[in-house]
């Protein structure tokens, strides 16, 4: 959403303030010169429905005395669900960045429930892909706008890496960068995981650089297993330009996360999705789908390692969820909803 913030903050129409719901503190700086709000709730150990509810109730609390011409939320998490209930009840339009996509798998995760309920509850939406688009012309129950912007992530990553991409260094050990925190990818799972990656360093030349998600039960179960394990570092959550710097210079990029599935291919890096679905499914040949069983995971890297020219292929540079454009597209667009809307007042 930076990128947004910035590109809002260069129309002097346009007033606008950031609310952050304070669950990753540390936050606030991303969005200079925009000042950000931050709730101050204790969010720990709340169930899903818990958090939405709180997290609705409170945003819904900041909106009330002096409402906003429209709010704005991105992508799929509890927080973006919650700041689009508060909207619909305090009578404010909704718009959504990142809206359409879809993976049609709802359990046992609520990220693909959290998505089609904020699509239905928005005014605009703005689509990262011309199939974002269609998933949302196909559902009866999106009445708002519908526009392909691209994915404003992308507008970020590029911003944060500057002119040029630094060189991939090949050395005797390569790096692996690892990332792994879905709701789906714990207990059991994260643990096959976590056996996968020992076996990876153990029996393959590679390092493992794992920053861990701020969850402190995520956290314990990974340092439990790969604490001190030699050639596994974890690290601190890294601030943005750190981690483009970190998925520069790695070999290949493990993961489970969404928006690394579209930043890997825009620098040129093999991605493997540690899921056995993907709401990217425009990916392209750079991403790959292994599961999370260390045979699958095992085998993906050997490929990788032994086969160049299938290193190759997965490692040219791909940017099919946006060209860095997205957010001017996207302010522009909410400039004109709310001037149309106060013509219509008039």
């Amino acid at each position: 959403m930076a990128p947004v913030v910035r590109a809002l903050a260069a129309r002097p129409a346009i007033r606008q303030q950031v609310l952050l719901t304070g669950q990753h503190p540390g936050l606030a700086d991303a969005f200079a010169p925009v000042a950000a709000d931050e709730l101050k709730l204790d969010l720990r150990d709340k169930s899903v429905p818990e958090l939405r509810d709180t997290l609705s109730s409170a945003v819904a609390g900041y909106l009330a005395p002096s409402p906003p011409e429209l709010v704005v939320v991105q992508g799929d998490t509890t927080s973006a669900l919650a700041g689009a209930i508060a909207a619909r009840q305090c009578g404010i339009p909704l718009a959504h960045v990142e809206a359409g996509l879809r993976s049609y798998q709802t359990e046992p995760w609520p990220e693909e429930s959290n998505r089609v309920a904020i699509d239905a509850l928005s005014d605009l939406l703005f689509a990262p892909t011309e199939a974002a688009a269609a998933n949302l012309f196909a559902e009866p129950q999106v009445t708002g706008s519908v526009h392909v912007t691209g994915n404003s992530g992308i507008d970020a990553l590029l911003h944060a890496r500057g002119p040029a991409a630094a060189p991939c260094h090949y050395a005797e050990r390569r790096t692996i960068l690892v990332t792994c925190h879905r709701r789906e990818n714990r207990a059991e799972t994260l643990a096959r995981i976590c056996i996968a990656l020992k076996r990876l360093v153990a029996e393959m030349p590679v390092d493992i650089v794992f920053p861990l998600h701020p969850n402190r039960h995520l956290r314990l179960a990974v340092e439990t297993v790969l604490g001190s394990t030699p050639h596994i570092t974890l690290t601190e959550p890294l601030p943005y330009p750190d981690m483009v710097r970190l998925m520069e210079a790695s070999w290949l990029i493990l993961t489970d996360s969404g928006g690394l599935q579209e930043e890997g291919p825009a620098l040129g890096r093999p991605v493997l999705v540690m899921r056995d679905v993907t709401e990217r499914t425009e990916a392209p040949a750079n991403v790959a789908l292994v599961g999370t069983e260390p045979a699958a995971i095992l085998s993906a890297v050997h490929r990788l390692l032994m086969d160049e020219v299938h290193y190759a292929r997965m490692s040219r540079p791909a940017l099919p969820f946006g060209d860095g454009h997205a957010a001017p597209r996207i302010a522009i667009l909410i400039e004109d909803y709310i001037a149309g809307r106060a013509r219509v007042a008039l």
